[in-house]
């Protein structure tokens, strides 16, 4: 079992979701689309190298390097024209 939490959602939902904004666009050509935008996916862990482990399963298939970005932070990104898709771990907030 791993010490990870990828939260994701539907696939077919999202995939649905998606396909009804393209749909919507083509046939409202008066709505203004974004310059870029992105889609991100986040992983939860409580230590590191979980974290590391976590943003590099999704990583893996997208064909991309894990990035450290320092302080318990990960990230990977691949972009599909205008549009990103990354997958980022971000540390447990600290207690109060």
């Amino acid at each position: 079992m791993s010490d990870y939490v990828i939260r994701s959602g539907d696939r077919a939902t999202f995939l649905a979701g998606l396909r009804e904004l393209v749909d919507f666009l083509t046939a409202n050509p008066a709505v203004a689309v974004p310059r870029h935008a992105s889609i991100t996916v986040l992983v939860d862990a409580s230590d590191s190298a979980a974290r590391r482990d976590g943003v590099e399963s999704v990583a893996a298939p997208l064909g991309v390097p894990t990035e450290d970005n320092g302080r318990g932070y990960f990230d990977a990104r691949r972009d599909f024209g205008p549009i990103s898709y990354s997958v980022i771990g971000i540390p447990p907030e600290e207690p109060q």
